[in-house]
């Protein structure tokens, strides 16, 4: 089985545009024989085990041990909890093929960065995917100007707004 890695904030409920196109997307991806992972926590976390569970897919959380944040989700299949960022982060990226970037904060960002990171040096040959690319448009132009630059790649990421696109993504 194939794991994307679906990263993003964890506080964001669901009403939330981005919660609901989180379950969404992670429903339609179970449904197509992927697996999903996730920290494990609320937020779009929640959202992308919940997509997955309910479409009967492997559903994966990877908690983390923190003071005052979060607990585990009640949607995942699998589950497991380690004791630092660092820990999880590198649990997150180590079984999967692609990881799909939904807004979030600095958490996200550093979870953005490591897999772009490791695109970017050759380290591992997955597909980086941001989706809502409105709310990402400050990092593209940041990101363009590095490229314009001659400082990074521009092949390290990609960018969609609903399955589709990812699928076409994924399938490439």
């Amino acid at each position: 089985m194939k794991y994307v890695t679906i990263f993003g904030s964890a506080r964001l409920d669901a009403s939330s545009e981005h919660y609901q196109k989180a379950y969404k997307i992670a429903k339609a991806l179970a449904a197509t024989g992927y697996g999903v992972i996730t920290g494990g926590g609320g937020g779009i976390m929640e959202a992308a085990n919940r997509g997955a569970f309910e479409a009967r897919g492997d559903s994966i959380g990877i908690n983390v041990i923190l003071p005052n944040e979060q607990q585990l989700n009640s949607y995942c299949t699998k589950s497991q909890t380690l004791n630092s960022l660092s820990e999880r982060k590198n649990a997150l990226i180590k079984d999967s093929f692609a990881f799909i970037i939904f807004p979030g904060g600095f958490g996200t960002l550093d979870e953005a960065f490591e897999v772009i990171t490791l695109a970017q040096a050759r380290l591992r040959d997955h597909k980086v995917i941001f989706v809502q690319r409105d709310f990402w448009a400050p990092l593209f132009n940041f990101l363009d100007n590095l490229v314009n630059l001659g400082l990074v790649n521009k092949n390290s990421y990609y960018s969609a707004d609903n399955i589709d696109e990812i699928m076409d993504i994924l399938l490439l």
